[in-house]
C-alpha cells in the first residue's frame, strides 16, 4: 500500500474507532478518558495495532485495553462497516503511556515557569 493511502487509512480507523469507544458498555472502557495514540496499518491492510492511553495512568490504559481486545471482534467489524473497507484489518490493542508521560513534562515545565517568575 503507499504511503499517503497507508496514513489515510490509519487515520480513518482512529477517528472510527474513538466514536466506537465511546460507544462500548464495557466497565473497562466506558468512562475512562481514553485516547487513541496512534494506529499503525500493514502494508497489505490486514492488521491493525491501535495504541490507547489514559489520562488516569497506565494501569488504566492496560485494563481498557483488555475490555478492547475482548470486543476487538465488534470493534473491527463496524470500522469494516462504517469505512466500507474491502479488507477488514485485524485489531491488537496495546497501552501507551505517553499521554501520561506528556503531562509530566507539562507539569514540569509549568513548575519551571512559576520558580523563574518567582526569581
Amino acid at each position: 500500500m503507499a504511503g499517503h493511502r497507508a496514513q489515510r487509512v490509519s487515520e480513518d480507523i482512529k477517528r472510527e474507532i474513538v466514536a466506537i469507544i465511546r460507544e462500548l458498555k464495557d466497565p473497562r472502557v466506558s468512562g475512562k478518558m481514553l485516547t487513541v495514540v496512534r494506529v499503525d496499518v500493514s502494508n497489505d491492510a490486514s492488521f491493525a495495532k491501535v495504541y490507547v492511553s489514559a489520562l488516569e495512568g497506565i494501569e488504566t490504559a492496560q485494563n481498557a485495553v483488555k475490555g478492547l481486545n475482548g470486543a476487538a471482534g465488534l470493534v473491527r467489524g463496524e470500522v469494516t462497516r462504517r469505512l466500507r473497507l474491502r479488507k477488514s484489518p485485524e485489531l491488537k490493542f496495546v497501552a501507551d503511556d505517553s499521554v501520561e508521560h506528556g503531562m509530566k513534562i507539562f507539569k514540569m515545565l509549568d513548575d519551571i515557569k512559576v520558580e523563574s517568575n518567582e526569581d
